[in-house]
């Protein structure tokens, strides 16, 4: 009787087998190429503050928490959440998700108090209602509105800068790990946007030293120069209408001949404003809707 042989092939490959790394769920990949591609977007259009890249930007953050929102739905990530909802990092992403909803809301309402302020001014202008002064006034309420709207983003930026702790994941399923990760990842880009976002409809660049009422101040000092100055050229449409609203009353109303060359600037202004903030309304809507699924999804998960 031969003796067995103590090699075993398929018990050998079996073992190599379980050995092999496991990669991470296409949906998770799907998300760091979402992030990727942001985080490159960020990269080639930091010195930029045009209306375009900040709308590239979003449509960004639209296509990553549609991916978020089906990784939630995965049994992979519900498990890991229902085995760690005593552990710190769930808090963690919990009070994140509340974070992106206060930094949206905040950009939101940015962006529909300055429509609903520049579309009285439009108003003024197509039906000449009070004349000249009428005009003046309605411009000085538009400034003043938007001087308390650039106070409430100030606050709104210092939040979105807040100090965000990392707890350790105590799990040692690497898809856990893999998880928790992208999740952070994805907190502090769309931090990052709304962030960027917030710094536009103020009229500066995100991390500029100057305020947005000092670059309106210095967009008028140049205002005969338009389109040639550098302030000019990197002004984005918020900070132009403005800029020729503040020029605007610089201007004696009653005397001045170059008053209705001015009103003419300011209406060319508001209707390019107008443009910008009907994308930026409707991208915001939706990614804010997105945010609150992902929560609402998130407490479900937990609750059950």
């Amino acid at each position: 009787m031969a003796a067995s042989s103590p090699f075993n092939p398929k018990s050998q490959y079996h073992v190599r087998s379980n050995s092999l790394p496991t990669r991470p769920h296409p949906l998770i990949q799907l998300c760091n190429t979402h992030l990727c591609r942001l985080g490159a977007s960020d990269g080639t259009s930091s010195t930029s503050s045009s209306s375009s890249s900040i709308s590239h930007k979003l449509s960004g953050l639209e296509d990553l928490h549609d991916c978020v929102d089906k990784l939630l739905l995965l049994p992979l990530t519900q498990k890991a959440f229902v085995q760690g909802r005593n552990e710190k990092w769930v808090d963690e992403l919990l009070d994140g998700s509340l974070r992106l909803l206060d930094a949206c809301s905040a950009a939101k309402d940015a962006v529909l108090h300055t429509k609903e302020c520049a579309r009285e001014v439009q108003s003024i202008i197509r039906t000449r209602r009070g004349g000249e002064g009428g005009l003046v006034s309605e411009v000085r309420k538009y400034l003043a509105s938007r001087k308390v709207m650039k106070k409430a983003v100030s606050k709104a930026l210092g939040n979105v800068k807040g100090v965000r702790t990392k707890c350790s994941v105590s799990s040692k399923d690497n898809e856990t790990v893999a998880l928790v990760g992208v999740l952070r990842e994805v907190e502090a880009v769309t931090l990052a946007v709304f962030e960027s976002l917030l710094s536009f409809t103020s009229g500066t660049k995100a991390g500029s030293k100057l305020s947005g009422w000092s670059l309106v101040s210095n967009l008028v000092m140049n205002s005969k120069k338009v389109g040639c100055d550098e302030e000019e050229t990197d002004a984005n449409e918020f900070a132009k209408v403005d800029a020729a609203l503040q020029s605007l009353l610089c201007y004696d109303t009653e005397k001045s001949e170059q008053y209705n060359p001015q009103v003419e600037n300011v209406r060319s202004e508001l209707q390019k404003l107008e443009l910008c903030v009907q994308d930026l309304e409707g991208r915001l809507e939706y990614i804010f809707r997105r945010l609150i699924k992902i929560r609402v999804s998130l407490l479900n998960i937990l609750n059950n």
